[in-house]
């Protein structure tokens, strides 16, 4: 191994029994195995919903399972660290950007297959949630009407457990593909039930070197017209009452689920509208933050820091957030 594991920065880290290695070095010795998959100093930032944010070091785009064989061996000769990016729904990348290897898998995981006797539904990681809603539904199936109002994929809403509207996707999940890029060849997937996920409110067990490719839910029967209206509902209820825009929906977790919003504790403090250079907490719903556009991701957390501890300060709720952070330390969580 030429490097050793990154550190917390994102940075290879030395070790007792291998020489340190400079960043730069690191990067091009996973370029050199990446070959032609490596694309270098990438904008990932505007490859989310804030789109704010800065650059990862390499970009690669996974075609096919081979391709994640080399992608392990690139992690394993380096020492890089590894983002594996959906549709950005819940992430804020840090200005000063990412100083690993970023890795999209839209181009082999886009499809999905809706069986609507069985109502097994098959979908992979890049499909987006408002997509299969509206097809699964179509299809007179009933239980996946709450992600219409999710701009995330599959993939992430395994990771984290997404839901919205008294549901998520556990209720439904029933098994997933994925891919260890640990393991010796990160080309043999494995199949995991749901039980296995460690699934729990907005997360999960599953790690950043582990890779969802595909999906199976379980679907019941239904009535096409009344799932159609319930997502009607849904829309419209969403667009009366959450901005748009820039931003990555509720920033942080309700501290009492059910009994104590987030939104609310924010609210009562007079926190609406309240600004950090180009981020506001939203007018229309105080658990959002927006980021202007061509604003900068460092405003942002730091106006999350702000309202979280205006809120501990005033109401003695310590809130979480429910945004994924990188480059930034947590917010109100050990993770």
């Amino acid at each position: 191994m030429l490097g050793a594991p990154a550190d917390r920065t994102g940075t290879p880290a030395g070790r007792r029994d291998a020489p340190a290695v400079t960043h730069s070095e690191a990067v091009r010795a996973a370029a050199a195995v990446l070959g032609e998959l490596a694309q270098f100093d990438v904008p990932i930032g505007p490859l989310t919903t804030y789109r704010v944010g800065g650059r990862a070091a390499l970009f690669v785009q996974i075609g096919r399972l081979d391709d994640l064989a080399v992608l392990a061996n690139a992690l394993q000769e380096s020492g890089l660290p590894v983002l594996v990016l959906g549709r950005g729904s819940n992430l804020l990348v840090a200005d000063a950007g990412f100083e690993g290897i970023a890795v999209s898998t839209a181009a082999m995981t886009d499809r999905f297959e809706i069986d609507a006797e069985s109502g097994v539904v098959r979908a992979g990681a890049s499909v987006a949630l408002p997509v299969l809603a509206r097809q699964t539904a179509a299809r007179a199936l009933t239980g996946f009407e709450w992600a219409v109002g999710v701009p995330g994929s599959i993939g992430g809403a395994v990771r984290m457990n997404a839901g919205g509207h008294g549901s998520d996707i556990a209720a439904s999940l029933v098994e997933v593909t994925v891919a260890d890029l640990d393991s010796p060849d990160a080309s043999v997937v494995e199949v995991l039930p749901a039980a296995a996920l460690g699934l729990r409110f907005r997360g999960s067990s599953l790690g950043p070197r582990r890779i969802v490719l595909e999906a199976q839910l379980q679907l019941a029967p239904g009535d096409r017209t009344e799932s159609e209206a319930t997502i009607s509902e849904i829309v419209a209820w969403r667009r009366t009452n959450q901005p748009g825009g820039q931003n990555a929906g509720s920033v942080f977790v309700n501290p009492v689920p059910g009994e104590v919003s987030a939104g609310e504790l924010i609210d009562q403090l007079g926190l609406r509208g309240t600004r950090v250079g180009s981020a506001q907490v939203s007018d229309k719903h105080a658990n959002f933050i927006q980021a202007d556009d061509g604003g900068s991701a460092d405003d942002v957390y730091a106006l999350m820091e702000l309202v979280q501890r205006k809120v501990a300060e005033g109401t003695g709720h310590l809130l979480r957030s429910e945004i994924r952070l990188l480059g930034y330390p947590p917010i109100g969580s050990a993770d």
